[in-house]
């Protein structure tokens, strides 16, 4: 399976497994397969099942509303804090300082809960961290008419997810809407 952008802040990820096509996790597979794609940003999983793909879809529902009324510059819906602060609460983590040998100090964040709920806290940490991120305001939904994707520009002019695909395709569809009458 392929997902048609990866590489943003990991909650737009996360938010961008919901396309104009349908849910890219909607089920142990499509979440497999989003987890090795975001191999290195996340905890590793062993096993991905209807329990971890039930709390992704929960983190990913309540991100939803809270960041679009960041963007908006309002307060997110009392119901969305409830479901991030719960995801974040049923894994409480800690931080574990190691030394490596010729390494010097690392830090390890330590979750103790199931894997689903490890999962649903890492990501509502992500999610957390992009609502108060001072930048959360630029998040944009790419201008292509049949594309729902979310990404944070790098370059103040960006308007589209991926201008090879989204990009193209809008300036096609401009070109033979100018040219059809010829």
């Amino acid at each position: 399976m392929t997902f048609p952008l990866i590489g943003e802040h990991l909650a737009l990820d996360l938010l961008n497994t919901r396309t104009a096509e349908g849910d890219l996790v909607a089920d142990p597979a499509g979440l497999a397969a989003w987890l090795g794609a975001q191999a290195g940003r996340l905890s590793a999983v062993d096993a991905v099942g209807e329990g971890e793909v039930a709390a992704v879809r929960a983190v990913r529902e309540a991100a939803r509303p809270a960041l679009d009324a960041v963007r908006r510059g309002e307060r997110p819906p009392a119901q969305a804090l409830r479901a991030l602060n719960g995801a974040l609460s049923a894994a409480p983590s800690h931080r574990v300082l190691t030394w490596g040998e010729g390494a010097g100090p690392a830090v390890a964040v330590h979750r103790q809960a199931g894997p689903a709920r490890r999962l649903a806290a890492e990501l509502a940490d992500a999610v957390v961290e992009l609502l108060t991120d001072p930048r959360a305001g630029q998040v944009r939904e790419c201008e292509a008419h049949d594309c729902v994707l979310l990404f944070l520009p790098a370059h103040p002019r960006r308007r589209w997810c991926v201008a090879g695909v989204c990009g193209n395709r809008a300036r096609v569809a401009r070109y033979y809407a100018r040219h059809k009458d010829g």
